[in-house]
């Protein structure tokens, strides 16, 4: 039995489970981050350790997406996923306000609950995006992927402006009562959203399996068998490179425009929202673009994908110049990064959905967590290493205006690199050689003994 494609309606509500997420997430990791480092006079290292921790737990999605593909339904993932999640944003808020009498005891809460929110991220991030993957028309994916990102921004935004409203004037008690309601209602809406959309479970004929291998415990031969597909795992490598440049200015651009073009904070602070408004403006340029031109095929994907790797490359460069032109604006430049950036990230995402929902019948959700772990990993990374290297190349330049300029064009040739991994993603059918292959098949060969 097939299912029928997912309506309009449907990528709707699953996109309201994505701002949902969003909001639990965005309230751990901004508004708690604020607090530890002002109102409780903590180390700036802790919140982002603790962040950290929530990134490294993202290395188990591959896993939590085999468990989904063992079971043959997604649903009962994202629920769970999204109760550990509420579960986990509750304890962080505690362990904050616990902090504030017994500073020890608040940091291994802290820890146990940003641990819970990785993997809740993970179970619920995963197998949403392989239900989007697997059942909405290829013809809507672009678009697909730019409601649901959009509404997750949303719910970035929503949070914080209710959130923050609410938090006036602080207290512990407060903070435990916000982030308990943002988490109830964040798990309501989403039981609202999956009510009835995943539909019956359809059978799949069993795997043959080797005598010596147990089915229940297979996991490391499903990661070996997805990493044996030239595909599969040149689209990860092109995640992990694109996804450490995109991420790599996140940290370092308010900065730049304080030490570079003398911005106050609060002109420094605007930046984001600009940046933020290109990211949209580029997701639904390539949503209304694609559907325009009738854009469905994986190939398509390709030529946005691409193009936004090569537009955010220019885009960096012209970053980079700006700091040499005396009197230039630097609003533009950020606009133009922003809505590069936009447009390949709804391209990735679209090449990542298309990739799962094509014809790949098994693996999905193995498939799905290894791209969202590489994903998770390189975006940790990206931000350590844009302030390591400014810092670097600010030391050993002794200018400001030529350390931010190396670090802008460093990432602008990791995004050329990126073109070129994604042109290869392409041609990963046609059996070229590469060095991983060998690796891959050690692996399976080791499994199978």
């Amino acid at each position: 039995m097939t299912l029928p494609p997912l309506s309009w309606f449907q990528i709707f509500r699953l996109g309201l489970i994505q701002a949902a997420l969003g909001a639990i997430v965005v309230l751990t990791t901004s508004t708690l981050n604020r607090i530890m480092v002002v109102e409780l006079a903590m180390p700036a290292i802790l919140p982002g350790a603790l962040v950290a921790v929530h990134y490294s737990m993202q290395v188990l999605r591959p896993r939590l997406g085999h468990g989904s593909d063992i079971g043959g339904r997604r649903t009962p993932w994202i629920v769970g996923g999204m109760a550990v999640l509420a579960l986990g944003g509750i304890g962080a808020a505690a362990g904050t306000a616990l902090m504030s009498v017994g500073p020890w005891a608040g940091i291994v809460l802290a820890t146990v609950s940003f641990i819970t929110i990785g993997i809740g991220v993970g179970a619920c991030g995963t197998n949403l995006l392989v239900l989007l993957a697997k059942r909405v028309d290829e013809r809507r994916r672009a678009a697909a992927a730019t409601i649901v990102w959009v509404m997750m921004i949303a719910g970035f935004v929503v949070t914080t402006a209710s959130a923050g409203h609410w938090l006036d004037p602080y207290s512990p008690a407060r903070l435990v009562a916000v982030a308990t309601a943002v988490s109830i209602i964040a798990m309501a809406v989403t039981l609202v959203a999956i009510w009835k959309v995943e539909g019956p479970r359809i059978r799949r004929e069993p795997e043959p399996v080797a005598p010596n291998q147990v089915r229940e415990a297979s996991f490391v031969a499903a990661l070996a068998q997805v990493w044996s597909e030239p595909q599969s795992r040149r689209f990860a490598v092109f995640i992990f490179v694109s996804m450490l440049a995109y991420s790599a200015p996140e940290l370092i651009l308010e900065p730049f425009a304080g030490s570079v073009f003398k911005l106050t904070p609060g002109e420094s602070t605007t930046l984001a929202s600009v940046q933020h408004g290109g990211v949209l403006a580029g997701m639904v340029l390539v949503a209304l673009l694609s559907s325009a031109i009738g854009g469905r095929r994986f190939s398509e994907m390709r030529n946005w994908t691409v193009g936004g790797c090569i537009a955010s490359a220019l885009a960096l460069i012209n970053l980079a110049a700006a700091g040499w032109v005396p009197g230039s604006s630097l609003r533009p430049a950020v606009f133009m990064l922003g809505l590069a950036n936009g447009v390949y990230a709804v391209a990735a995402i679209g090449s990542m959905m298309a990739l799962v929902g094509s014809k790949q019948q098994s693996r999905e959700g193995v498939r799905m967590g290894l791209w969202g772990a590489t994903q998770a990993v390189a975006f940790g990374l990206g931000g350590f290493i844009g302030t390591l290297a400014s810092d670097i190349a600010r030391l050993l330049s002794g200018s400001t205006a030529s350390a931010y300029a190396t670090v802008f064009a460093a990432e602008a040739v990791l995004f050329l690199v990126s073109a070129f991994l994604a042109i290869r993603v392409y041609t990963a059918e046609k059996n070229l050689p590469d060095f991983t292959s060998v690796a891959a098949h050690s692996i399976s060969e080791a499994v199978r003994s």
